[in-house]
């Protein structure tokens, strides 16, 4: 990236009365006056900054809009370099007409998450913080809006920053050490790094394990419904989402690949998954997709055994063993359909089932009857902790393979110390730790190892 060139773009999204037109770099105010002519007849770079003007976009004689311009200079805006804002009507035909005038002045196009990648760059925000840009944006409840603007704020930033100080300073003195090795001197207490160790593993072990929580939060519950053929799978699945998104038919074998699609009750977001029906079969595309049922259901936290209420029994004893070894670890819940068709004598019949699953419920999916009982076991089978904007929870898969991987030499550090290991050992341990939480939010070099030493301590005086 050429941070000198200036970039514009659309901010907005298209529909809208009002659209925005963004444009950061070097010229970005020289450039939007070519274009812009306020009312007041000045120039907007005699202007000052953190103003609003109101305005003319301008092409030749031509007026293209009536438009108000925001107007700040580095470093204090959201890239760090000179910004301008154009609020313009919302027609696509002014925007564009405004791209092109901008273009044509000097500007380029700003590529995709270039305004936050260059915040970045300009040290307005770490990559932890402008990863949760793009989460904040993509948020659909408000649990995961909660967890991007903590970090957006920087909260697992502070974090990781106390982290990495107190292992600089220890991995400071230590390489101090080494360079006074011939004088047997130690500068780095063992107990209280023995200590730090132990301490910096609970808070990464603590971290790593909120990515099962925040992965479910980020992404949604994978919630796998699965069952014989013509059990009602599908036409559960679209009245939970209350819109035909699942082919229903009475030919058995009509799902045959995995559908998936998503629904937030009361804040939780679930990923649904249709599977196609498990059955002996010799159609070789029927039997992929009943493997991909499995496959489903080793990834899913909920599983959902449809089962036809009429015929539960049978159902149940031809799958029970196959389903029940997918299901460990996992909340399965029997969900017996077409209730509707259910004689006294039959329901009666299937006590001794209900009570080997105690998760179970009866339903009409074909009549949505008793669909809100079923949202509200998913809702409790969730098991989700409510999430608050001070809370530090890992959404990230990068994030959580970098914990992983600090946890592991930080471990590293600590039985390095139990058994008296070289302090250059322990030294590179630290390092590899503070590196692995560095690719989280940015980079330590060498110089940052100096840089600490030279803060701390007054060598050769």
């Amino acid at each position: 990236m050429n941070k000198g060139e200036t970039i514009c773009a659309i901010a907005t999204a298209t529909g809208g009365a009002l659209g925005i037109v963004r444009v950061s770099g070097d010229n970005a105010i020289a450039y939007t006056d070519h274009v812009f002519k306020l009312a007041s007849g000045k120039e907007l770079s005699e202007c000052k900054p953190y103003t609003l003007h109101f305005g003319r976009i301008m092409d030749g004689a031509e007026v293209v809009d009536e438009v108000l311009v925001s107007l700040c200079r580095a470093p204090h805006s959201y890239t760090g370099e000179d910004t301008t804002e154009i609020t313009c009507h919302g027609s696509p035909y002014i925007l564009q007409r405004v791209l092109q005038l901008l273009i044509a002045a000097g500007c380029r196009m700003a590529r995709p998450g270039e305004y936050t990648q260059r915040a970045f760059l300009n040290g307005k925000m770490d990559l932890s913080q402008a990863e949760a840009v793009a989460d904040l944006i993509a948020s659909t409840s408000a649990s995961t809006h909660r967890l991007a603007m903590n970090q957006m704020r920087g909260g697992f930033s502070k974090q990781l920053a106390d982290l990495r100080e107190k292992l600089l300073q220890f991995t400071s003195l230590i390489e101090l050490e080494l360079d006074f090795s011939e004088e047997d001197v130690e500068f780095a207490d063992r107990t209280q790094l023995r200590q730090l160790a132990q301490e910096i593993s609970k808070v990464l072990q603590r971290l790593a394990n909120s990515f099962s929580v925040g992965n479910a939060i980020k992404n949604g519950i994978p919630v796998a419904i699965i069952g014989e053929t013509n059990s009602g799978k599908s036409t559960l699945l679209n009245a939970l989402l209350n819109e035909d998104r699942a082919i229903v038919s009475d030919i058995q074998g009509t799902t045959r690949d995995v559908i998936e699609d998503t629904i937030n009750l009361e804040g939780v977001t679930f990923r649904f998954i249709d599977t196609a029906g498990i059955r002996d079969t010799t159609d070789r595309i029927e039997s992929m997709g009943i493997q991909r049922t499995f496959e489903k259901m080793d990834q899913a936290e909920i599983i959902l055994w449809m089962v036809d209420a009429t015929q539960a029994i049978e159902q149940t004893d031809r799958l029970d063993k196959q389903i029940v070894a997918h299901t460990e670890g996992k909340q399965l819940i029997l969900v017996l359909n077409k209730c509707d068709l259910l004689t006294d004598e039959q329901q009666s019949a299937l006590t001794p089932l209900l009570e080997r699953y105690p998760h179970h419920l009866f339903i009409s999916a074909k009549h949505d009857r008793y669909i809100d009982n079923l949202q509200q076991l998913l809702i409790e089978a969730a098991h989700l902790p409510s999430v608050t904007q001070n809370d530090v929870i890992v959404t990230n898969a990068r994030h959580y393979e970098a914990l992983t991987a600090a946890l592991t030499a930080i471990d590293r550090v600590r039985l390095g110390l139990d058994t008296n290991l070289s302090g250059d050992f322990i030294a590179q341990d630290i390092r590899e730790c503070i590196f692995h939480l560095s690719d989280i939010a940015g980079e330590v070099t060498t110089d940052d190892v100096l840089h600490n030493i030279f803060k701390h301590f007054c060598i050769g005086k």
